[in-house]
């Protein structure tokens, strides 16, 4: 399980696939999944494996994109003018290496301009500047080379660089868009775990687009999959990091699956959330239980889909995310894949009923 999880997450993390653009995951997801089940798109792009079973449609979804940009302009000599596609802080940006994906599938390496400190007035040095004022280098002298040599093109996405790396610690792991390969590989193993296994349901894997553009891929998604129940698997920030009250930490490195209550997109189904801890329990799983003032995961939209789908959200802390180098640790993890498998062999009629009993 350690292997298989290590291997899927340098796939993921080091695929190219910003909003609107997440060729390269929906590949790792298919090539991962064809023996498990029937694999289908609905039009936005949202990706779904079948793996069968009778009884409630559970979904398990993560979704593919990460924060990226896009090719807003190119200037006379060469320089990319760019827009996020997103939520980014500026201050992550300056000096950061990036790739712009052509039409024809070239990567092309570029690094996010910054003026040396001797251009800077004492004023400028403590200015954060806007995305609107950054651009792009690939070492293009002008812009016919971009265009045409380069084969660069208006509205061409770009993604960070960053590859997935050991760290000293024993189980940390740097990398870019843990928010959201996480959950994708989260959600590729559990239907390799779950799919083949008996159980009183209709297993679907799922990875949605757009995510980071407001929900949007988890729209079409639901009205696409049909599901009675969705477990989200997410990347949500660590809060365990030097400026947080350490002693009212919800998202700790190694304090096991993260059980998200709310946040500004959705309020957990109850009945679902007290289901997770207990299998959690069962399943002798660490776990640490989450509920924010803000942020929003694909449960925004699942759970005001059709007539109402029950929704439990269920994440890898991860330090530094929406940024070039973020951080998990492992075990949190397998966790949560152990949790999410549990929980889809679990959910059977009686218990996918019992979500929404209100009467």
């Amino acid at each position: 399980m350690r292997e298989k999880a290590l291997s899927l997450l340098k796939q993921l993390t080091e695929a190219h696939s910003v909003p609107g653009h997440e060729d390269e995951v929906r590949g790792i997801f298919a090539d991962e999944l064809k023996d498990a089940g029937e694999l289908s798109t609905d039009g936005n792009g949202s990706v779904f494996c079948d793996a069968g079973g009778e009884g409630p449609r559970v979904l398990v979804a993560g979704h593919m994109d990460e924060v990226g940009f896009m090719v807003q302009n190119i200037t006379s000599d060469g320089f990319l003018q760019f827009l996020a596609l997103g939520g980014w802080w500026e201050h992550n940006l300056l000096s950061q290496r990036v790739e712009v994906r052509t039409a024809d599938g070239r990567k092309v390496l570029g690094v996010v301009a910054s003026k040396p400190p001797h251009f800077l007035s004492e004023a400028q040095r403590s200015q954060v500047l806007s995305i609107d004022n950054m651009f792009i280098d690939v070492g293009a002298s002008s812009r016919q080379q971009a265009t045409g040599e380069f084969g660069i093109a208006l509205g061409d996405p770009i993604a960070p660089v960053s590859a997935f790396s050991p760290m000293a610690a024993e189980d940390l792991y740097m990398a870019k868009a843990f928010d959201n390969r996480v959950g994708m590989a989260g959600a590729i193993h559990c239907g390799l775990l779950a799919g083949g296994q008996e159980r009183g349901n209709r297993l679907l894997l799922a990875g949605t687009v757009q995510e980071e553009l407001g929900l949007r891929g988890a729209r079409t998604a639901a009205r696409y999959a049909k599901p009675d129940v969705a477990i989200v698997l997410e990347g949500p920030p660590a809060d365990d990091t030097p400026g947080f009250n350490r002693a009212d930490c919800q998202g700790r490195l190694g304090g096991g699956v993260q059980i998200r209550l709310f946040d500004s997109s959705a309020l957990g189904n109850p009945a679902f959330a007290r289901l997770a801890q207990q299998v959690a329990r069962e399943e002798c799983i660490p776990f640490q239980v989450t509920v924010r003032r803000s942020g929003g995961t694909d449960a925004g939209s699942f759970h005001l889909a059709n007539e109402g789908v029950p929704c439990i959200v269920l994440g890898v802390p991860a330090r530094y995310i929406h940024s070039h180098n973020a951080i998990i640790d492992l075990n949190d993890h397998l966790h949560m894949v152990a949790l999410a498998a549990a929980l889809a062999r679990r959910l059977d009629e009686s218990s996918v009923a019992g979500l929404t009993r209100y009467l």
